[in-house]
């Protein structure tokens, strides 16, 4: 309705929706959603283009292309780096991809929802990149929930804590260029750190996590992994 008062046109079947229009957008919960909505309307499906902008995985992502594409219709894979509040602003992006000329038919009409980052025809790769993002940026949020949980156990507000916590994390880009190449040529020489090194740290903020009577799931996890690695 909100939408509808700013000037939208709103649609009361499925088919209608899709008839008014060659690209459709959809922003759903899953690519379950996706289906659930257009087996409702399987005869309007042919000749449009869809922009999956849906969270789910890579290979969700290809069979979906593969089914619109048995319907007649094209499909482009997309994932949003922004909130809903981003949406409309030029410094914002999503990535993109599927069909090169289908992308490029369109580059315009979706550069009005945020600046666009076109990562290949493989349907799968934008939802790839979104969750890769996805799995960083939760870790990293978790990370910082756990240290302010651990810091207010030991009398440490949160604003106290933000612009330690701030700095640590603004460490991070120069420790992912450090390693990049390292990675990439699968040279892991030790020269900078061990993983001995590394288990003696996090048994320590396990120890210190334990001493403040937080929940330490999160660091035991991490001390597994290094553990694993020796």
């Amino acid at each position: 309705d909100e939408l509808i008062k700013l000037g939208a046109v709103g649609a009361s079947t499925i088919k209608e929706a899709l008839d008014a229009n060659e690209l459709v957008l959809l922003s759903l919960t899953d690519y379950s959603a996706m289906y659930a909505i257009l087996e409702n309307a399987i005869e309007s499906l042919a000749g449009k283009v869809f922009v999956n902008l849906s969270s789910d995985t890579p290979e969700k992502a290809r069979e979906a292309a593969k089914w619109l594409a048995g319907h007649g219709a094209s499909h482009l894979t997309g994932g949003v780096q922004v909130p809903p509040s981003g949406i409309g602003k030029s410094e914002s992006f999503t990535f993109y991809s599927g069909p090169l000329d289908v992308f490029e038919a369109h580059k315009e009409v979706l550069e009005v929802l945020t600046s666009t980052d076109y990562r290949g025809e493989d349907p799968g790769l934008a939802a790839l990149y979104y969750q890769i993002g996805m799995d960083m940026f939760w870790t990293a949020m978790l990370s910082y929930l756990h240290a302010v949980a651990v810091g207010q156990a030991n009398g440490i507000t949160a604003e106290q804590l933000k612009s330690h916590a701030i700095s640590t994390m603004a460490s991070l880009p120069q420790f992912i260029e450090f390693y990049t190449p390292r990675i990439d040529a699968g040279e892991y020489p030790g020269d900078v750190d061990r993983l001995a090194m590394g288990v003696a740290s996090v048994e320590h903020i396990v120890h210190t996590t334990h001493g403040a009577g937080v929940y330490a799931s999160l660091p035991e996890a991490v001390l597994e992994i290094f553990k694993r690695g020796m």
